[in-house]
This record gives C-alpha cells, structure tokens and sequence, in this order.
C-alpha cells in the first residue's frame, strides 16, 4: 500500500509548473514582462476581467439594474413537472461555487498577494456577474429536453455556436468531464481530511491518516457519493436543497460572530485591503500584478464565471425567459464572493496571523489549519474556540462535498451530449466515483495538497481559454434576448428574436397559442 501511495504523490510533480506557466502566461516571457504595467498581467487576467467588462457595458449594467429582480425570481413558487426550478437550479449552482476555495482560495491569495488581492477579487466578482449571466443566457437558449429533464450548457451552446459542429460538442464535453477529472481528487480529499478533523476536535484525539476510522470515513463518502450520483439530477437537487442553505447560514453567521467580537479591528481589515490594493511600491516595483493574479485566480476558484462549469445547471432550469436564470446566476457570483468569500477576508486579515514572522507557512498550500489559526485569534475565548473550529470545519467539509457531488452531477450532463445511452452514463457516474476514490487515497498517502490544487488550477484555466472566446461567437444572441427580456411586452421568447433557431423555445412558444 505505501508503494501505491509513494506512486500516487510522485504522478502529480510535474502539473504544477505546467498550470503555473498557463496561469502566467505571458508574463513568463522577458520581453512581455519588460511592458510597463501592462506586463504584470497575464492572459488570463486580461481576459476574465476584460471579457467581465465588456459584457456589462453590452448588457447595461444587468448585474445592478436587475438584482433584486434574481431575488424575486428565486422566491417565485412554480410547479415544474419538466426540468428543475430556479431556485434549485441556484442552490446546485451554489454547491459548486461554495465550496473550498470560499476558504482555502481567499487564504491562499491573501497569504501570496496580501490584503489586496481581496479588493482585486471583489472587483473580478463584480464584473464576473455579467459574464455569468452571458453564459447562463447561451445555456438556456440552447438547452435541449431529455424526457422530463432539460440538458444544457457549455457544451450544447458550443456545438451550436460552432455551426452544430457535432466534433465540438464531444470535444467540449470531454474538456467538461477531463475538468471534472482533475478537480474531483481535490474535493475527495478535502471531505476526508475535514472529517477527520472533526473527530478530531470532538474526541480530543489526533487521528491518523491510515487508521481504521479514516479508512471507514472513506468508505462511508465513496458509498455515499455513488448513492446520490446514480440518482441523476432531481436526486442530486434534493441533496443541494438541502445542503447549500445550512452550510451558507452555518458560516455566514459563524463568521459574523467573530466579526461582532473584534469590531475594534474593522478599521484596519478596510485600511489593509484598500491600501494593500493600490500601494504605489506595488504599481511601480512590478508586484502589483501578483496581487491582482490572485484575486483574479482565486476568484475564479470560487465563483467559476467565465469557466461554463455553472452553465450545466443554468441549462437544466425550467424557466419562462432564458434571461431569468441569467440574472439568478450572476446573483450567485455576489453570494460567493463578495459575500462568503469577504467573510474569509475578514477573519485572515483581522486575525493578523498572517503578518507574524511565521507567516511562511502560509505560503504552504494545505490551508486549513492557517484559516483556524485565524479563526482561534478571533475566538471571544479559548473555551469558545473548539466550537468555532467544529463549525467553520463542517461548513469547509460541506463545501468540498458539495462540490464533489455537483461535479459528478454536471460531467453526466456534459455526456449526454456525446450520447445518451444509459451504458455510457453509467460508466461517467462510475468514473466520477472511482476519481473521488483516487482524492481520498491521496489524503491517506499524505499528498501535499498544492499538487492537488494545482491540477485544479491547471483544468480551471484550459476551460476558461476554451470558454470565453465562445462567450463572443455567442454575445449577439445574448444581446438580443436581453432587448427583448428587458422590453417586457409579454410576447413569447423565440427564434425569431435572436435570429437563430432555438427549438425548445419555439415548441413553448407553440404549445402556449
């Protein structure tokens, strides 16, 4: 068993320098880097945050003008026989969203970039709602019915787009389930390791990674995982529902409670952050872009605007306008970050841990425990602490699993369109299964989890190059349904008003004469 795990830690040595390099590019190159200013962003950042930009100008500031209108969607009561609600659309959204990097991302980016990567990740979250939006548009106008069930997303819109090339959309379910793949080891670990954790806290005792309680925790996930992924969507919604409301109150109000207990500390949470974002030592002696890179990066971990990961769950929500589950996932970024991910903000930085000359091990990638250092400086008092630390740890487990389960969910979707044959399902639910088997065998050899991290880093950013250039093929349609969302005259959505033939809609449209 050890040859196994010494094996599996050496596989992933070589992911991190090759995710690094995507993630840089191009301000890995001499003569990229030399550019004033400009040379401190990369690729990526230029184009999530640009793309966020220029989608928020096209749609009129959608994400302002329209929010309260996503919540009164998400409050709407409807009967669906066919396809899932927006609410429960939002809540599997959210299980993807919410998830580790809420609390490993912001730690990590604040403990590379400082204080103002967290102003940085506001800003890409913000401008990130209308790229959510633009992608959800494109999965409802292109989603496709299955039974009693809709299928949608990035790989429906992108062989539409692609002159129904039927090559692009395999490829791009592919591209879907190899992310999958590569985020999945991640989420498995972190369940495991969080629930050790737990029963740790609660029984006083360290528990080894190989004994007989990590072992039964591990096959109570595997079990557990394959119980509720060969339930197909509806039983995974049923999870989310569930779900995703306690973990976000759970750690929402946690957190404020620490956050009550150490007011006197707000003045300098505020004062880092903006300060920290706009440092003129940093604008001029070439770190500024490190800052920016890790809001911008981390964002993304976290909300996943601009991947089309959300987009499977956009796809399968009954709704009456494509535009509605639009606005309900561009309202999902602002629960993520810059509401569960400023939470994180504030504990790190008001707790100072990160400033102390044992900062470095911030710099490790496994940083839980860095968080619950933070967490126990807020602490009202030393007897109060284990409960806050068993708290903020079930929210972190729930997140991964959440995650976990939201993945496996959207893979199945994305196969659906290579085929449908209940066979080849069967066996994308089973790798699904099988690729958390492989996350919990890493916790148990001890794997660094950076590596971990990396290969999910390496999958977020190859979806994202993939992703946003379909974005534009597909903005003139997202533009005209928007016009006519926006016109609100009560005449149906069809074809006819984007110009492009979206069957669904036109059968809804039949069906309501």
């Amino acid at each position: 068993m050890n040859q196994l795990f010494d094996a599996i830690n050496n596989v992933f040595r070589f992911v991190t320098p090759v995710s690094d390099f995507f993630w840089d590019f191009p301000t890995n190159l001499d003569w990229y880097a030399a550019i004033p200013i400009l040379g401190n962003f990369s690729l990526a950042v230029l184009l999530l945050v640009g793309s966020g930009i220029f989608f928020t100008f096209k749609t009129g500031f959608i994400q302002v003008t329209h929010f309260t209108k996503g919540i009164r969607i998400l409050a709407k009561k409807k009967s669906n026989e066919t396809g899932i609600s927006s609410l429960a659309a939002f809540l599997l959204s959210s299980a993807m969203r919410v998830g580790p990097g809420n609390i490993l991302g912001v730690t990590g980016a604040i403990s590379v970039g400082g204080p103002g990567a967290l102003f940085w990740m506001w800003i890409s979250a913000f401008f990130g709602m209308s790229t959510a939006y633009t992608e959800a548009v494109l999965a409802q106008i292109f989603k496709e019915k299955k039974e009693n069930e809709f299928v949608g997303g990035l790989p429906f819109y992108g062989k539409r787009l692609l002159k129904n090339s039927l090559v692009a959309g395999i490829a791009l379910s592919v591209m879907f389930i190899v992310y999958a793949v590569c985020c999945l080891p991640a989420q498995g670990f972190n369940v495991v390791s969080s629930a050790l954790q737990m029963i740790t806290i609660v029984s006083g005792t360290s528990i080894e990674s190989t004994s007989g309680i990590s072992y039964l925790t591990a096959a109570l996930l595997i079990l557990f995982t394959g119980f509720i992924a060969f339930g197909g969507i509806r039983k995974v919604t049923k999870v989310t529902d569930l779900l995703v409301p306690v973990m976000a109150v759970v750690y929402i109000l946690t957190v404020l409670m620490l956050i009550v207990f150490n007011l006197s500390s707000l003045p300098y949470f505020f004062s880092a952050v903006f300060g920290g974002a706009f440092r003129m030592e940093a604008i001029f002696g070439g770190t500024l872009g490190t800052i920016i890179s890790q809001g911008v990066k981390r964002g993304l971990m976290s909300n996943e605007a601009g991947q089309g990961t959300i987009t499977m769950a956009a796809g399968a929500a009954n709704n009456d306008h494509p535009c509605e589950q639009g606005i309900v996932q561009s309202v999902g970024v602002f629960l993520d970050t810059i509401v569960i991910c400023t939470l994180t903000g504030f504990v790190v930085i008001m707790a100072h841990v990160w400033t102390t000359p044992q900062s470095e091990a911030w710099f490790a990638l496994d940083r839980l425990p860095r968080f619950l250092e933070s967490a126990e400086v807020l602490s009202p008092s030393s007897g109060a602490f284990p409960i806050v630390s068993f708290l903020l740890t079930l929210c972190f487990c729930l997140f991964a699993f959440t995650t976990l389960i939201g993945m496996i969910s959207f893979s199945e979707i994305a196969a659906n369109r290579i085929s449908q044959n209940r066979g080849f399902i069967t066996f994308v639910r089973l790798l699904g299964v099988f690729i958390t088997a492989f996350g919990v065998l890493c916790s148990m050899a001890g794997l660094n989890l950076g590596n971990l991290w990396a290969i999910s880093d390496l999958g977020n950013i190859l979806i994202v190059f993939a992703n946003i250039p379909l974005l534009y093929l597909g903005s003139a349609y997202v533009f005209k349904a928007t016009k006519h969302y926006k016109k609100d005259d009560q005449t149906p959505f069809t074809s006819e008003i984007i110009g492009t033939q979206c069957q669904y809609w036109d059968e809804r449209a039949n069906s309501k004469k």
